[in-house]
């Protein structure tokens, strides 16, 4: 079952339900894989990779916007936002913790023989296509930069 499919099943389940921020959340995945699909040389479809990206970029845009309203003292937007970061989440593969991340870096160091700073690229090349959806790009970064700096 396609992305599109689950979110068309929990559209139904949701209007039902009259479930208006599981809804919103929906509605947000739905328009986002119908602009995927007609982007120019996607042929109509979207790959499963380009549907993790794209649930990571609806989580991301989000999770910065949460942090604004934070910022800007408005509970009523951060509340919206949390819950449409929730029902996108669910779509998403588990998140890894930072313990796991760590080790999946470790390991990347040694696979490529970094040595320092400068071997960054290769180091995050590799972490990166491995936790495809499991990790924020951001942490992994963080984790990265602390463990070559050594």
């Amino acid at each position: 079952m396609s992305l599109e499919e689950k979110v068309m099943a929990e559209m139904k389940e949701a209007m039902k339900s009259k479930d208006e921020p599981t809804l919103r959340g929906l509605r947000a995945i739905k328009a986002e894989i119908i602009k995927a699909k007609t982007e120019p040389g996607s042929g109509g479809t979207v790959s499963a990779e380009g549907e993790l990206k794209l649930l990571q970029k609806l989580v991301k845009s989000r999770k910065d916007s949460l942090e604004i309203y934070n910022q800007q003292n408005r509970a009523d937007l951060a509340k919206k936002e949390e819950e449409e970061i929730a029902v996108i989440e669910k779509f998403l593969p588990k998140q890894l913790d930072e313990s796991e991340i760590r080790e999946k870096v470790q390991a990347a160091i040694a696979e490529t023989g970094a040595a320092g700073p400068q071997d960054m690229g290769k180091v995050m090349g590799v972490v990166t296509k491995q936790l495809a959806g499991q990790a924020d790009g951001k942490i992994i970064s963080a984790i990265v930069k602390e463990l070559l700096a050594k």
